[in-house]
């Protein structure tokens, strides 16, 4: 009953500029076209079925990136045995999530309106695969950081197109003769000048405990550089048994690359105490995360250090699950808190830590009950543990009175004018299902029926409403009492 249920959700996407979102790999052809790539390619055993690899063998995955980077982006590139080898689609959908926010208006450009982008890779290995990728395909400048750099330089000198593009920094040479230095950049010594003083009252203070781990942006940044964004693919592992617990793949991987102490919840999470003393040379920091579990405690953490906005995405690659977790300390712009929601036509959500009592039917019950009291025309299939919600314009048009308008989107501000070209529709239709994952443990989907909509923002909006009710009421007051 569970996996016919799982059938039903939607899965996210692969994103849509992601070149091999519609035409995926054709190992066929390229075999034909690079002879050193096919002896991993073997027929499929079902009838019409496309060509594939032994994803367990590690030479064959390393090819198949070298080629599709050399045949669809005019990249050399090579690693040695062992060394962490990337999934060009996976990463390609990191790189247009980051062009994403960075033309998505939600916080202000810097001040030079020439000035080309300018990215910094956390980590970037002996792959240095965000690089390349990203000066490639978009023209970015990056400074890719990290311990050990000798096949990232060689990757990048092997690309004279994009030499000028790329600066690979020891992060060792740095961190070893940096000190750290509180926001304002000044070493204090001896007695401040009152002026010093009173300029220092003005700057946030940080706990001595915030330098306490390793950094892996303070020292490493210079005092002057800004960067439009950090991204990073963290070490996600606490042990390397850990590590090797998918034998479905072999991507390879050092102990350096695939492990830190506290896993990558603790690696992001110095990177979130390094964003707060580097918050103004930063438009955007980010990082891939591994788990979802990590993924909503650092967004609790990312709240507790006071960032302006937090933005979360879900990133698809075969069986692997990944997230994007992005933040700012820039102030956000107050025309896009109306002009830029999330235009998903899918949302989704975790209930954790329920009592016995409460599974998927009463969690079911409690979505109806949220939407019939917000005016909504309510459907149930309790066999199906789905309920199709319809709101009307005039629904929508209450809802917006009672402060949603904040919130809602482009297409809600146009709503009530009359001169507009735009055509909405009478109503909105969305589905939420009710998936019961194990004891305790509820997921909660949402999907807009007509993708298409334009009141995204709204559907978004009430879906956020709904999250936060639900677990109001089955999750932060029962663990209050």
């Amino acid at each position: 009953m569970q996996s016919k249920k799982r059938r039903r959700i939607d899965p996210p996407t692969i994103h849509p500029r992601n070149r091999y979102s519609e035409k995926p790999p054709d190992f066929g052809l390229l075999a034909y076209l690079y002879p050193s790539f096919s002896p991993y390619v073997f027929p499929s055993s079902r009838p019409g079925g496309r060509p594939s690899i032994d994803w367990t063998n590690f030479n064959a995955t390393r090819e198949l990136t070298r080629v599709l980077l050399l045949h669809d982006h005019g990249v050399n590139w090579w690693i040695p045995d062992g060394q962490l080898c990337p999934t060009v689609p996976n990463r390609l959908n990191y790189i247009h999530w980051i062009e994403d926010l960075l033309s998505s208006d939600l916080i202000p450009a810097w001040d030079c309106s020439d000035r080309k982008v300018r990215g910094f890779d956390i980590g970037t290995g002996a792959n240095c695969i965000y690089p390349l990728l990203g000066a490639s395909l978009l023209g970015w400048s990056f400074v890719g950081s990290d311990a050990a750099l000798e096949w990232a330089r060689k990757n990048v000198e092997s690309n004279p197109h994009l030499v000028e593009l790329i600066e690979i920094r020891n992060a060792n040479d740095f961190l070893c003769s940096a000190e750290v230095k509180p926001k304002s950049g000044k070493i204090f010594e001896g007695e401040l000048s009152t002026e010093e003083k009173e300029a220092d009252s003005l700057e946030p203070k940080l706990e001595m405990s915030s330098f306490s781990e390793p950094h892996v942006l303070v020292g490493v940044v210079k005092d002057d550089e800004k960067f439009d964004f950090c991204m990073c693919n963290p070490p996600f592992f606490e042990s390397m048994k850990e590590a090797g617990l998918n034998p479905k793949t072999s991507c390879g991987g050092t102990p350096k690359e695939m492990v830190y102490p506290g896993g990558e919840q603790a690696f992001v999470t110095q990177i979130i105490n390094d964003s707060v003393v580097l918050r103004n040379s930063f438009r955007w920091f980010s990082s891939m995360v591994g788990r979802k579990g990590n993924l909503k405690v650092l967004v609790s953490k990312l709240r507790d250090v006071g960032v302006s906005i937090v933005k979360t995405t879900e990133f698809v690659q075969g069986q692997t699950a990944r997230w994007g977790l992005a933040w700012s300390f820039i102030a956000v712009k107050k025309s896009s808190i109306a002009l830029n929601t999330p235009i998903k036509s899918h949302h989704s959500f975790t209930l954790e830590g329920l009592q016995r009592q409460f599974g998927a039917f009463q969690i079911l019950k409690a979505v109806e009950s949220f939407f019939l009291a917000n005016g909504a025309l309510c459907k149930c299939d309790f066999l199906s543990f789905l309920v199709n919600v319809t709101l009307s314009n005039d629904q929508i048009d209450d809802l917006l009175k009672d402060g949603l308008a904040n919130i809602g989107g482009r297409a809600i501000s146009s709503m009530s004018n009359t001169s507009t070209d735009l055509k909405f529709p009478k109503e909105l239709l969305f589905r939420v299902s009710v998936f019961e994952q194990s004891p305790g443990t509820v997921l909660v989907r949402g999907s807009l029926l007509h993708k298409d909509n334009p009141l995204l923002g709204v559907f978004s909006s009430l879906f956020s409403r709904l999250e936060e009710a639900l677990k109001n009421d089955f999750v932060n007051k029962l663990r209050g009492s």
